[in-house]
């Protein structure tokens, strides 16, 4: 079965007439009235091995699932290469299945306008127990050499697809934080953002506002609130600042911090988070940025 699925992934997965073929007269104008089907790359980690894997990913199954590409890892027993290669399962022009009903901006059929990368990384959630409501998760490093192809393939597929921004490569947490919280807290979005694929922000931004949110200590807690809410939507996840509940709030506070924060999740608004998100916003969406930081005004404060 192994030899099946590796001679497969050498045939290309569709067929595409060229337009010389057409049996019928056709002349092409352009329409500047068109964008980029491409705007999203979304990151995964598969928790399972090479093999498996593979296998769940290009098998037809009760539950099918699919991505554009699959990233194996070193000291992986089950895969059967002595080199790191990429794998293509489908092509980039064609719809996977791996974002489900995940949303981002404004969008919320994702698999219909992303490219998804699985990348073979055994991390694994123990379920919550029914007593305390609360899980466990392992997450164990990703291999260098593996992030060093995901950059590569990264980097290629922004070179294909202009409309996917920094702030438009995301993890499947970031698109989906209600049952997914891959790539998880050790992708290193950060190494990532510095080669030139995702986004992140500038230390100096985020000490300043930092700074100004310590010393505003008149700020009404549910005014900072929903000014967090608004700024992680204004950014791009999928929380509605009019209707949102203490869950999903925790939710995508979790998911922000797994992105841009990995070293303490708790799900938590404080000032760092804050400052972070601020720092976000003025990098990639100034306009976005609440009047009161524009102009350098701050909640009075007591000092």
């Amino acid at each position: 079965m192994k030899a099946f699925i590796a001679a497969s992934l050498l045939v290309s997965l569709c067929a595409c007439s060229s337009l010389s073929d057409r049996p019928y007269p056709l002349e092409v104008v352009t329409s500047e009235n068109s964008s980029e089907r491409v705007r999203f790359l979304v990151m995964h980690y598969t928790a399972i091995d090479f093999d498996r894997s593979l296998r769940a990913l290009t098998l037809p199954s009760n539950n099918p699932v699919s991505s554009h590409y699959l990233i194996p890892e070193r000291d992986d027993p089950s895969y059967p290469h002595d080199e790191l290669k990429v794998f293509q399962l489908v092509d980039e022009h064609r719809r996977a299945w791996h974002a489900g009903p995940g949303k981002w901006e404004d969008r919320e059929q994702v698999n219909d306008q992303s490219i998804g990368i699985e990348i073979v990384n055994r991390a694994h959630c123990h379920p919550p127990m029914e007593q305390t409501k609360a899980g466990i998760c392992f997450f164990p490093e990703f291999d260098r050499e593996q992030i060093e192809l995901v950059i590569q393939l990264s980097k290629d597929i922004l070179a294909r697809n202009p409309d996917i921004t920094p702030t438009r490569v995301v993890g499947h947490g970031d698109i989906l934080p209600q049952f997914k919280n891959d790539p998880g807290p050790r992708f290193p979005w950060q190494q990532l953002a510095a080669a030139g694929v995702g986004a992140w922000y500038d230390d100096a931004t985020v000490i300043r506002y930092f700074d100004q949110l310590s010393a505003a200590t008149e700020t009404d807690p549910a005014d900072s609130e929903r000014e967090f809410v608004g700024l992680l939507a204004a950014y791009g996840y999928g929380i509605d600042p009019k209707d949102y509940t203490e869950t999903d709030l925790s939710l995508y506070v979790s998911a922000f911090q797994y992105h841009f924060r990995a070293w303490k999740v708790d799900g938590e608004i404080d000032a760092h988070s804050h400052a972070i998100l601020l720092a976000l916003i003025e990098k990639y969406f100034p306009e976005n940025l609440p009047e009161n930081y524009r102009t350098g005004t701050m909640p009075e404060t007591d000092g």
